[in-house]
């Protein structure tokens, strides 16, 4: 039985950091705004790719760098300010999203939360927590991630979230998948929903065909980052790809429709 987070016909489609339009960008405003989930939200995404960081008077909030200085030009960390201050950054830029009010505001959407720091790994797991059917926690880092399910689970109401693994957590499953070894893809797969990975590190192959058939024998589905070329996108879902996390989440939902929906092989 696939986590609720995963029900429905694929293939999905995930808003990477929301959407934000060429206009939109042109207008200042940027990725993983409450303009840009809201804009993903309007376009029928079902799915939000987000990141969190937690800010110096502890919360968590929707952000990808380390740094403002990308975003807003100000050199400062995320742990070095508060929440009104990056409220007041962002209030030109599409306006902040704290994770609480994301997951409240947004009451349709399933979110994919990747837990950039150590210090917000579990704050946002009991955010999440009660909201488990709808949310999937991730990380690069594998231990930050399970410590982020550990506290989802330990709220009252919380249940485990769905969840991708970090990187030791990939590069196991390719290990299975190379070797065709069915007790390394039993460990590489325990307790995974999904496989979120991109479809080359640097030179080396990571999302392949043994790849894609290892996770689906486990019952994992496999979502590939970031994928913004059309011609990409249809490639990838007709070799099998369960979810594309993309940019354009526009294009891809227009895509996806053109060619129906298709039942989840997993």
């Amino acid at each position: 039985m696939p986590h609720p987070y995963l029900s429905g016909d694929g293939p999905r489609v995930l808003a990477h950091r929301g959407l934000v339009t060429p206009e939109m960008a042109a207008a200042g405003v940027v990725e993983n705004s409450a303009a840009a989930v809201a804009a993903a939200a309007a376009t029928g995404a079902a799915y939000v790719e987000s990141d969190c960081h937690l800010t110096a008077d502890g919360t968590v909030v929707l952000f990808h760098d380390d740094s403002l200085e990308r975003l807003t030009g100000d050199p400062r960390t995320l742990a070095e300010v508060t929440v009104d201050e990056l409220r007041e950054l962002m209030a030109a830029r599409g306006g902040l999203l704290t994770l609480t009010e994301a997951l409240g505001s947004f009451p349709g959407l399933r979110f994919n939360i990747d837990v950039k720091a150590d210090a917000a790994a579990a704050p946002a797991g009991a955010l999440i927590g009660p909201h488990w059917r709808r949310c999937l926690l991730t990380s690069f880092s594998d231990s930050r991630r399970r410590r982020a399910l550990a506290a989802a689970q330990a709220v009252p109401g919380g249940r485990r979230p769905a969840t991708s693994p970090g990187e030791h957590g990939v590069a196991a499953l390719m290990l299975a998948a190379l070797t065709g070894s069915r007790r390394l893809a039993h460990r590489a797969l325990s307790g995974l929903d999904a496989a979120q990975i991109p479809e080359r590190q640097g030179i080396l192959p990571v999302l392949t065909p043994a790849l894609l058939d290892t996770a689906h024998a486990g019952g994992v589905e496999v979502h590939v980052w970031t994928v913004n070329d059309p011609a990409r996108m249809r490639a990838l879902t007709q070799a099998g790809v369960d979810g594309l996390v993309t940019d354009r989440a526009d294009l891809a939902l227009r895509l996806i429709r053109s060619q129906g929906p298709r039942s989840s092989p997993v």
